[in-house]
């Protein structure tokens, strides 16, 4: 009989709640009654395969992947990282994809109209394929705060949207990257909605050796798709 991995189940403990009052959209769209467990089997859980060659040459750089008429307007950043499994395995060839708004705060998306300028030269859009190592880099601009209307005078910190898979669909993981010291974080009930002993995994780090002189800084964050350590994901 050929052993089939298990899982480790969810620390709900860790998570943030399905419905949480300070982010309003919660009470609408969160399940008021408990959860059903349904038995499948992880080999129909496999995750998709990527290839290579559907990524295009300048998909990870966000500061040139839809340059029409000059640079991209804001600070230049790098954001790269290692995705692991619960186990602390490498998660290699699994594909990495971001998203965010501009540098004054704005989307590329009809949905979004806030009184803030689009860049012409600026998709806020990007994806990779992590290495043997599990490692992924992005080329990007630092995103800008935006209104948002949850509450009196609400705005979004700083953040990168993140979406990628493990080795099966229950390891999916979409979660959001926050920025070391930004002041906006204790009035933000997305990461105030998670329990405290782990916000700090949704926040990066910044590197000195990442930064690339002359070009743009440098910042680390680390992705784990499950267990105890495993990266908080939007519920």
């Amino acid at each position: 009989m050929t052993n089939i991995p298990q899982l480790a189940p969810r620390d709900w403990s860790s998570h943030p709640a399905h419905i949480y009052t300070g982010y309003k959209s919660t009470l609408l769209r969160g399940p008021k009654q408990a959860l059903l467990p349904i038995k499948q089997s992880l080999a129909e859980m496999n995750r998709p395969v990527y290839g290579t060659d559907d990524l295009g040459p300048l998909d990870h750089d966000l500061t040139r992947n839809a340059v029409r008429n000059g640079e991209p307007l804001g600070e230049r950043i790098i954001v790269t990282g290692r995705v692991s499994d619960e186990d602390g395995r490498p998660v290699s060839n699994t594909l990495v994809e971001v998203w965010q708004a501009n540098a004054a705060g704005r989307y590329v998306h009809k949905a979004d109209q806030h009184n803030a300028p689009l860049d012409p030269n600026f998709l806020g859009a990007g994806r990779c394929m992590t290495d043997a190592d599990g490692r992924y880099r992005f080329l990007s601009i630092k995103p800008g705060a935006y209104p948002w209307g949850n509450h009196p005078n609400a705005w979004r910190p700083n953040h990168i949207h993140f979406s990628l898979f493990g080795d099966y669909f229950a390891s999916r993981l979409v979660t959001q990257m926050y920025f070391p010291g930004d002041p906006l974080l204790p009035f933000d009930p997305m990461y105030m909605g998670v329990p405290e002993k782990t916000r700090d995994l949704m926040v990066s780090k910044f590197s000195l050796e990442v930064t690339e002189p002359d070009f743009a800084l440098g910042y680390v964050f680390d992705i784990v798709l499950r267990g105890p350590q495993g990266t908080r994901f939007e519920s």
